[in-house]
């Protein structure tokens, strides 16, 4: 005899889906001393973007085959380590200055929105996932991340200590890299600091990690999408940051914000930060549920993506601030 099993639909677990486009094309990051450095040097940015842009639409293209590409295009503003200017003041500029290269920006997104969107402590959330790779030869004498604010893709050199008596000082040992290729290329990152008063402050490269999982569509807490773009509907933007979503939709005809891949055309100043990115993707546990979704729906698509979140990333570097 076969007994019924009663369960509460609210105790099933739900991760809710995101719609993907194939590219999630990013034109650029902007900062205070790009802001600084005035109107002209936001120009000569997007002017060395746009035939990098193309070479990346070109590039998902051939990928998707004979299906039509969905590509949408995103800028990051930093509004999380300083405050400059204003959106009523700054997005127009952006806006006309793509414009006049040839470029159009879909979404634009807040860096603070990486660190907290609404009541949601995003960056704390992918924080706890972090899971460290244990080195070969390791005793667990390394305090984890979760202590010490620091991701490393390796093995530390030692700390020299003083010998004890009768005994010799353990010689210099350098570091190693988990999975080096003859040589290694190691790397230790700074995920947060703590201020004075107790305040964590998150590091470029952590919330960069978080911007990519929000673009990979694989960003989730408590199975709800996080960074769901707001469409902009006013014709004017507000004078104070606080006040703008963390992520907008500026044309109502984009593809979706979330992709199956993402390429990001960037000033090669940025190649350290993006590649303690890859570094802190590697090590973080991402929600299998949404794993399962993108790579389910890729494959009925013909346009498979690679098993490593890291390697869904792309990036185009040019010469230059």
């Amino acid at each position: 005899m076969t007994e019924a099993v009663f369960r509460e639909t609210t105790a099933e677990p739900r991760t809710q889906s995101v719609p993907l486009a194939h590219l999630s094309l990013e034109l650029g990051h902007f900062y205070m001393e790009d802001f600084e450095a005035g109107p002209d040097h936001l120009r000569r940015h997007l002017a060395r973007v746009r035939p990098w842009a193309e070479a990346a639409r070109a590039a998902a293209a051939d990928r998707a085959g004979s299906t039509r590409p969905r590509i949408s295009t995103c800028f990051l503003i930093d509004d999380y380590f300083t405050r400059f200017s204003s959106p009523a003041e700054l997005v127009p500029l952006l806006l006309a200055e793509a414009d006049r290269a040839g470029l159009s920006v879909d979404y634009l997104a807040r860096e603070s929105g990486c660190a907290v969107t609404g009541k949601v402590p995003v960056a704390e959330a992918v924080a706890g996932r972090i899971v460290e790779e244990p080195p070969p030869g390791s005793y667990g004498h390394r305090p984890p991340a979760a202590q010490t604010g620091w991701l490393a893709n390796g093995v530390r050199s030692p700390t020299a200590r003083a010998p004890q008596a009768m005994r010799k000082a353990a010689a210099w040992q350098p570091p190693t890299e988990t999975a080096a290729r003859r040589h290694s290329v190691f790397l230790d990152v700074e995920l947060w600091n703590d201020t004075p008063d107790g305040q964590r402050v998150w590091s470029c490269p952590f919330l960069a990690a978080v911007w990519q999982l929000a673009r990979l569509g694989l960003l989730r807490h408590q199975g709800d999408a996080v960074l769901d773009p707001h469409p902009h509907t006013d014709a004017a933007f507000p004078d104070d940051w606080d006040e703008l979503p963390a992520l907008i939709r500026l044309n109502p005809r984009a593809a979706p914000f979330a992709a199956y891949r993402t390429c990001s055309v960037l000033p090669n100043r940025f190649l350290p930060v993006e590649h303690a990115v890859r570094v802190i993707l590697d090590q973080t546990d991402v929600d299998p549920e949404a794993l399962r979704q993108v790579a389910e729906r890729s494959a009925r698509e013909g346009v498979p993506v690679p098993a490593s979140v890291a390697d869904r990333i792309s990036y185009l570097f040019y010469e230059g601030s």
